[in-house]
């Protein structure tokens, strides 16, 4: 049986790259490890910009991580048809158009979960894709 599918959004790979604490990482590692993760080009373009411009990462350390990051995640593109749902993810459940455009990318992706912590922890969104806050207790 092949493990579920998570589309992990950017604030926990962040946390991995940070100087979060390490019972922190090590939450998040042992989570991620139960899935097949997904990420999209947003959340790759969303994690660098947070690293050079809050982290204050070294451009070759953001290369590091984007490498390591691709290599441990399925990348997700994002087209108009992408947009589109998006748009309808975000006049249906309320959510900004950037988280919308999120759900969207993973419900695309077939995606059983999406796990952030941002967004509603245990909603349901079109019967099929469950938020998780993996950091909740």
């Amino acid at each position: 049986m092949s493990a579920a599918k998570a589309f992990v959004d950017t604030n926990y790979i962040v946390y991995l790259y940070s100087d979060t604490d390490v019972s922190k990482k090590s939450d998040i590692l042992l989570e991620l490890d139960k899935y097949e993760r997904y990420i999209s080009a947003q959340v790759m373009n969303e994690f660098c910009s947070v690293c050079i411009r809050k982290l204050k990462c070294s451009l070759p350390d953001v290369r590091n991580a984007v490498s390591e990051i691709r290599n441990s995640f399925n990348l997700v593109m994002i087209d108009d048809q992408t947009v589109m749902e998006a748009l309808r993810v975000h006049e249906k459940y309320g959510y900004s158009y950037y988280d919308s455009l999120i759900i969207a990318t993973a419900l695309e992706s077939d995606c059983q979960y999406l796990l952030s912590e941002d967004m509603s922890d245990g909603q349901v969104i079109e019967n099929r894709l469950t938020i998780r806050n993996i950091l909740v207790n």
